[in-house]
């Protein structure tokens, strides 16, 4: 085997092309894993820019011990700067690691790895924590993770008549409505924030770093919100509503909107359980609440479906073998 593999988008997109369902089993079966205690998820590490504050870099160390152990770090930025200059708001690279000998095995473009595990998320819970079918759903925010969620939720079973997309920037709004209305994945329109916030099924996907939603706006019982960006709502929005989460200790932090709810009550006690749990039946949904679900994250997620593409690339030949990347790994 050679010493370093480097997968590029190209081999990495076809190896998510179609494979929708796939990544979410995977992220299902990673996620009672994790609550399990099967993986290690240290904190993320993010690197500020002082004359930046939107921007970020993170670091997100992992590793998934199970019949396959893998360990990586994915190294992806933030710049929502980019949009106005027509280019993708992040971009990033996933090492993985061999578990016996520590040595990096594979660089991978992580930026539609990324997206793949956080819309596999989302279309997860909403199989899960979904009541019935959606005939409607609102998308807060129009980019490729937007996009990329849309696609998810269909794969997974999500397939409402009318999405209702919305965007600070019109144009962005309008390009996510034309997407959807040519891949066929429901009758789009452009609307406003209240428009999309009265659906059936509603998707947080913008780059807010603070709540801007009105403290006062509360969801009706049953509505199911994939809080996917996390730092969309008021905290009293929260506590009016099932909240559920995909690890407690990560999620309440760096500002979030269930972060600003626990520093409002002052402990933690509106967090109805995470993700597993539910799937578990650890934790039970109230029927005359709605439900937020506000994913953090984890880098397990990331290791995991890294791990697939990586095995579809050997196997299709579309990894690109460096050898001798590390030189003599012979120590006498």
């Amino acid at each position: 085997m050679s010493d370093l593999a480097v997968v590029g988008n190209s081999a990495v997109a076809a190896a998510l092309d179609g494979a929708e369902s796939a990544v979410i089993d995977c992220v299902r079966t990673t996620y009672l894993l994790h609550e399990s205690g099967g993986t290690v998820n240290p904190d993320s590490y993010f690197l500020r820019f002082p004359e930046k504050p939107d921007s970020r870099i993170i670091a997100l160390p992992a590793f998934v011990h199970d019949e396959r152990p893998m360990a990586g770090i994915k190294w992806i930025s933030s710049f929502p700067a980019n949009v106005r200059r027509g280019q993708q708001r992040a971009s990033a690279l996933l090492v993985l690691n061999d578990y016996e000998t520590g040595r990096p095995v594979a660089v991978l473009e992580s930026a539609a790895i990324s997206a793949a595990r956080t819309a596999a998320s989302a279309a997860l819970a909403a199989q899960v924590l979904g009541r019935g079918e959606a005939a409607t759903l609102g998308v807060v925010g129009a980019g490729y993770i937007a996009r990329t969620i849309c696609r998810y939720l269909r794969a997974g079973g999500t397939r409402p008549e009318r999405i209702v997309c919305h965007d600070t920037d019109p144009a962005s709004a309008a390009a996510l409505v034309g997407h959807l209305d040519a891949t066929a994945e429901g009758t789009a329109v452009a609307g406003d924030l209240d428009a999309a916030l009265d659906a059936d099924v509603v998707v947080f996907a913008t780059t807010a770093l603070a709540p801007y939603v009105p403290a006062t706006h509360r969801f009706r019982a049953g509505q199911l919100v994939l809080h996917i960006s996390l730092r969309d709502l008021a905290p009293e929005t929260l506590l009016a509503a099932d909240n559920v989460v995909d690890d407690v200790e990560h999620c309440l932090k760096a500002r979030t909107s269930p972060h600003l709810a626990e520093m409002l009550t002052g402990g933690r006690g509106f967090i109805t359980g995470t993700l597993a749990q539910v799937m578990q039946d650890k934790a039970r949904l109230d029927p005359g609440r709605p439900t937020v679900f506000s994913p953090f994250g984890l880098g397990v997620l990331d290791i995991a479906v890294g791990r697939m593409v990586l095995d579809h690339a050997r196997e299709s030949g579309d990894a690109l073998a460096v050898d001798g990347f590390f030189g003599d790994q012979v120590r006498w």
